[in-house]
């Protein structure tokens, strides 16, 4: 049974309903509210409500703008971090899908900060993606997922990449030199598939397609072993339609 003492003072569980309902009220105000409409649209009493907007300011979930209440970096963080989580689920999901769908492993990357970054990758054991055996980053002219990146980038960018990460053989297939890279790349047709055959891993080709959702650089590749590369092709194709249709969607973002 309660006492007096206590009678009055919230339980955890209730402070923190409260303090959700508050964050709640603000979310529902772009430009903000002040503490007499939030604490009326929350059902709390004006006292209880400045003290959990003191906190929730102190805290960093809130701050406090020319009388109203809005949310702050933490809460910011905090919703940036779930929508993160959320788009790299669905993109885990959708390569999964395709690799199923093919029968081939699928790749996702980026070019992020100056470099390649492979961000999502779906393969089986009896259909494995290609081992990384030379850095993607450093070796982006001998991949189709670089040479698919390098050719949607501006010629200051690109140049800068194939600065910091020059262009060497590392198969007897690879391209030889940056001028044959740049030349190949000036030849790349927008929005056609980029192929190569064993440049990066012998025995291994693979394809690239570019996806121009944003405002970045992605490429979504596919790779196959060499006795099987009259399917990389038809392939590719099958997943540029099953990308195009996703993002028609929105249901798929680079953004993460």
């Amino acid at each position: 049974m309660a006492t007096a003492a206590n009678a009055g003072v919230p339980t955890l569980i209730g402070s923190v309903q409260r303090a959700l309902r508050l964050l709640e009220a603000v979310g529902a105000h772009v430009d903000g509210a002040p503490a007499k409409q939030l604490a009326r649209e929350a059902g709390l009493p004006l006292p209880t409500a400045y003290h959990l907007l003191r906190t929730l300011t102190h805290e960093g979930y809130l701050r406090r703008e020319n009388g109203v209440f809005v949310f702050g970096e933490a809460a910011e963080r905090l919703a940036d971090g779930g929508a993160l989580r959320n788009r790299r689920t669905r993109i885990s999901r959708s390569l999964a899908e395709w690799r199923d769908a093919i029968g081939v492993p699928v790749y996702f990357a980026i070019y992020r900060e100056g470099e390649i970054e492979i961000a999502g990758v779906a393969d089986t054991p009896s259909a494995p993606a290609v081992e990384e055996w030379a850095d993607f980053r450093e070796t982006g002219h001998a991949h189709a997922i670089g040479q698919c990146l390098l050719s949607q980038l501006d010629e200051k960018a690109r140049e800068d990449h194939l600065d910091r990460h020059p262009v060497r053989a590392i198969t007897p297939y690879s391209v030889r030199d940056r001028r044959a890279l740049l030349d190949r790349l000036a030849a790349t047709e927008r929005m056609q598939p980029v192929v190569e055959r064993q440049e990066y891993a012998l025995g291994t080709v693979c394809a690239a397609i570019p996806i121009t959702a944003g405002s970045g650089a992605a490429t979504m590749a596919i790779s196959l072993p060499l006795d099987q590369q009259e399917r990389l092709i038809p392939a590719i194709e099958q997943l540029r339609g099953e990308v195009g249709r996703l993002l028609s969607s929105l249901a798929f973002s680079i953004s993460i």
